[in-house]
């Protein structure tokens, strides 16, 4: 009887042990689906955001898929279809070479998404960089980056990337390294201001106590905690980045005719709205705006999804 009773408490004993075992091997299931489910929470929860990321998923296909499913070649020109109003035909009407509107701007979407994400991305990244190493390090070297932003935010952004362009010529490549230029700053000194607060945080000093280098507390520990907010600047700047590159193309610094881009279609649409062919610098005008206030929207989400305070 002993010995029943003494198996019987060794297996009860056991229990705790074997569920950990359970629980152990269903964790790693659980992360993996973590982030997915976290993402269909803050769509379902924002309706909004659930719209903007619909509206973008539309420009990435306008962007990959459009150049093969237009109707017309937009560089095609018609001497018999010059300045047809909207119709069956041609939904957004014909410029004045014949040119069908709505197949150039669906093709346009491409080139502008192109220069904007490029652009975007590489101040983020070179940003990112500079503000963490200022923050993290401090003193001259703080100092250094702050003069050099000052420097760059102290002339009209517009201006500055007009003469980038000017100096180095109108190609796409130098649209996009002079749109990075005048968006470095924001990110920098966000960065910077974030790793400032956090640098001699507790968690950072416990990372410190624990052998971790400079370099895997600033990528591991301390700039996850600065993304959220970066997300909305990452947002607000690809809408600025697009009508940035649309304003270089419209004064003639931008990408050269007659490639379709959509802010050299309202320049040489502007010049028929008095004579009443509204058409040509309307669309491309409503497809700019719809692109900036679908990056605008989805700020708030983007911060939702990073944000590990958010996660359910």
């Amino acid at each position: 009887m002993n010995k029943i009773l003494s198996s019987a408490s060794e297996m009860s004993a056991a229990e705790p042990e074997m569920a950990d075992a359970v629980t152990d091997v269903t964790q790693p299931a659980k992360s993996r689906f973590g982030g997915f489910a976290h993402l269909v929470y803050v769509l379902r929860e924002n309706p909004v955001t659930a719209f903007a990321f619909a509206m973008f998923g539309v420009l990435i296909f306008a962007a990959v898929f459009g150049p093969s499913i237009v109707p017309y070649d937009p560089l095609e020109t018609n001497a018999a279809s010059v300045l047809q109003p909207p119709s069956m035909a041609h939904w957004f009407g014909t410029d004045n070479l014949g040119r069908d509107v709505f197949s150039r701007v669906v093709v346009a979407t491409r080139l502008d998404l192109v220069i904007s994400v490029a652009a975007v991305a590489l101040s983020f990244v070179i940003g990112s960089f500079l503000g963490a190493i200022a923050g993290y390090r401090g003193g001259w070297t703080d100092i250094t980056l702050n003069r050099v932003l000052d420097t760059i935010m102290a002339f009209p952004l517009f201006v500055l990337a007009m003469g980038v362009v000017a100096a180095l010529g109108n190609s796409v490549a130098n649209i996009i390294y002079a749109t990075a230029i005048i968006n470095i700053p924001f990110y920098a000194r966000l960065v910077r201001a974030e790793v400032n607060i956090r640098r001699n945080a507790g968690f950072t000093l416990a990372a410190k106590l624990s052998g971790n280098s400079d370099a895997r507390i600033l990528a591991f520990h301390i700039f996850p905690n600065a993304l959220p907010p970066m997300m909305v600047q990452v947002s607000l700047n690809l809408g600025w980045a697009i009508l940035n590159a649309a304003g270089l193309s419209f004064i003639g610094l931008g990408v050269r005719p007659p490639t379709p881009e959509w802010g050299i279609m309202v320049a040489e649409g502007a010049n028929f709205i008095v004579s009443g062919e509204w058409w040509m610098a309307l669309f491309p005008g409503l497809s700019l705006m719809i692109a900036v206030l679908t990056f605008n929207l989805m700020g708030d989400g983007l911060r939702d999804i990073v944000d590990p305070r958010r996660r359910t």
